[in-house]
């Protein structure tokens, strides 16, 4: 169901509201402290949220880093008599060097690698700590000093909560601010898989490391004021179980959904609480009743409330509270700087003699052509010619083993598809690449990521303070420019998984038009489209092609090539047997042969 920000928004003032107004009130200081419990799991939650959630980085190992905000605290105030609020930006620096180090090893791993290191990692960390003699082994360290603020005694709990859900609802925000934002975009493409990001221009690597820096760096907070609260700590809080009900509590809230971390946790320590009294109280003491119910919980969860309860409660306001239509952007004159555009007729493209082998198959053999610039060229053949392999040589997602491609006079061979797309080239895909959960502008305004002229820290800082709404209209500007130039302007707050499969191709076109291409490949665009479709999809490919735009596509459909291309290259088992202009090649004998097996 699309989800209209009006719920979402009233949704979380009352949230925000209830937990401003909850100490104020003769609230029993049971109710406090649990309270302030549910802050800390939720300071963690967020971080899970955006690495495991949005990001779709699995970590079991977070209580590790809570364990490291705590400890570093803990020793440096009892051992050192260092001031807590000092002990603060220690323990970040330590877990942030920490998880730097673990992410650049971890993070290139893929599949079921990551979670297991992490798991070893969580694992490691406990151990670590019940063993060291000046950490106090397994009865941890004592006499943890209370925090005192502007003459506060935050040794009472109910001083304290106003400190945690400060610095809860702080992290909230930011982390809000940062997904609504360009460097947002890129962490919500990283689920996506990197193929499509990176050609797009995103650094992966760097928005993993970002985002998984980022998370333990609440867990270590959460880990702090821990150690502050219970005054004591030891291994058993960070073990690899606490792990496992940290990512329980994401799943329960919305494991995509910030304010769903806060809820989670909620929900979660609140539900362990009643269980532990009511359960043996109904079954005797003799078993782990909680762990089965709780297991019971999450199959139900999973079955009925996919998504986790934020949505799930969002979904149910929607039918309360009237969705608001969001007006559709009118795209304002250009502010961002554009290419040159070269003349047209001149070289653009020049493939020459490039080739590519896995083992001792060859997938391309010796294939040589070109593309000047404002034509349109087809990349054509029988399946399993090659087409889709040469495509993949000319935009880095394949490194050649022979030859050359050469781009706008500058050698381009070997050269990664993010820098490929920095030069001026955008690509689509043969099999959609969208992210359904966006609108069509943010999935547009994902083509314009290397349009920015912020450095990644820079960007990042000013993302999470709300800094950068300057830049990231001028950026939606662009987005609303590109979907008017190919007709979709009146979809711009659709769901991308909404729209039909033309419309989807059509989507990414503008997404890679976004790019301020000098030269736009598709792949198979007409591949799936209705009769209907393939008309207005021809027709905008047209108009791009009188606007100046250079086009290479990879086509089986053979009457729109022919209607569409200035020039078509022909490939069969790896090789060129064929190139000319759609007269040439319907009358040219090897292309009659390779498609129709000869004329009798």
């Amino acid at each position: 169901m699309n989800i209209m920000q009006s719920q979402k928004k009233i949704l979380s003032l009352i949230l925000l509201l209830a937990v401003v107004v909850f100490p104020l009130l003769p609230t029993p200081q049971f109710w406090i402290i649990q309270a302030n419990y549910i802050g800390l799991y939720a300071l963690v939650a967020i971080g899970l949220v955006l690495l495991t959630g949005i990001g779709g980085m699995t970590s079991f190992g977070q209580a590790a880093f809570v364990g490291i905000g705590a400890y570093t605290t803990s020793y440096l105030t009892t051992a050192c008599a260092v001031s807590p609020w000092l002990t603060l930006p220690i323990g970040l620096l330590i877990t942030g060097m920490s998880a730097y180090v673990l992410g650049r090893i971890t993070l290139r791993m893929s599949g079921h690698y990551l979670p297991l290191a992490t798991i070893a990692w969580g694992i490691s960390l406990y151990f670590l700590f019940g063993k060291v003699e000046w950490l106090g082994k397994y009865d941890g360290i004592a006499g943890i000093p209370a925090l005192q603020l502007f003459g506060f005694d935050l040794a009472q709990e109910r001083h304290l909560y106003f400190l945690i859900w400060a610095i809860v609802l702080g992290a909230t925000w930011l982390a809000l601010n940062l997904l609504d934002s360009r460097a947002g975009r890129a962490i919500r493409a990283l689920k996506g898989g990197r193929t499509m990001a990176e050609a797009m221009g995103v650094d992966t690597g760097r928005y993993k490391i970002l985002i998984f820096v980022l998370a333990a760096l609440l867990a270590s907070v959460s880990g702090w004021l821990f150690a502050h609260m219970q005054r004591t700590v030891n291994p058993s809080p960070f073990s690899l179980a606490m792990g496992i009900e940290y990512l329980f509590i994401v799943v329960v809230g919305g494991i995509a959904h910030v304010w769903g971390a806060l809820l989670g946790a909620g929900v979660l320590k609140l539900l362990a609480d009643q269980l532990q009294v009511l359960l043996p109280a109904l079954l005797g003491s003799g078993g782990n009743y909680e762990s089965i119910v709780f297991g019971v919980i999450l199959i139900l969860l999973l079955k009925y409330a996919r998504g986790g309860l934020w949505p799930w409660i969002c979904a149910l306001a929607a039918r309360l509270v009237p969705p608001v239509k969001k007006p559709v952007l009118q795209p304002a004159a250009s502010t961002i700087a554009r290419r040159e555009v070269p003349a047209k007729g001149s070289p653009l493209l020049q493939v020459e003699q490039i080739s590519k082998r896995f083992g001792g198959l060859v997938a391309v053999n010796d294939v040589s052509f070109g593309v000047k610039a404002g034509e349109i060229v087809g990349l054509i053949g029988p399946n399993g010619a090659g087409k889709s392999t040469t495509f993949n040589l000319v935009t880095g997602l394949l490194h050649a083993s022979g030859g050359s491609v050469t781009f706008n006079t500058e050698n381009i061979t070997g050269l990664h598809s993010r820098a490929i797309a920095t030069r001026g080239i955008a690509r689509t895909f043969q099999h959609v690449k969208l992210l359904p959960s966006m609108s069509a502008l943010e999935n547009v305004a994902l083509g314009a990521h290397l349009r920015s002229e912020q450095g990644f820290v820079r960007n990042t800082v000013n993302a999470m303070l709300h800094l950068e709404r300057k830049e990231e209209q001028e950026l939606l500007n662009e987005a609303a420019r590109a979907l008017t130039r190919v007709g979709l302007q009146h979809l711009m707050h659709e769901q991308a998984g909404n729209l039909a499969l033309g419309q989807q191709r059509i989507l990414e076109i503008a997404r890679a038009l976004c790019c301020d291409p000098l030269l736009l490949l598709l792949d198979e665009p007409a591949a799936g489209l209705r009769h209907l479709e393939k008309q207005a999809l021809s027709k905008v490919l047209q108009e791009l092609r009188e606007s100046g735009m250079s086009i290479l596509l990879v086509e089986h459909d053979m009457e729109f090539v022919m209607q569409l291309t200035d020039h078509i290259v022909v490939m069969e088992f790896g090789a060129k047997i064929a190139e000319g202009t759609p007269e040439q090649i319907q009358q040219h004998p090897a292309v009659i042969e390779a498609y129709l097996g000869g004329i009798e």
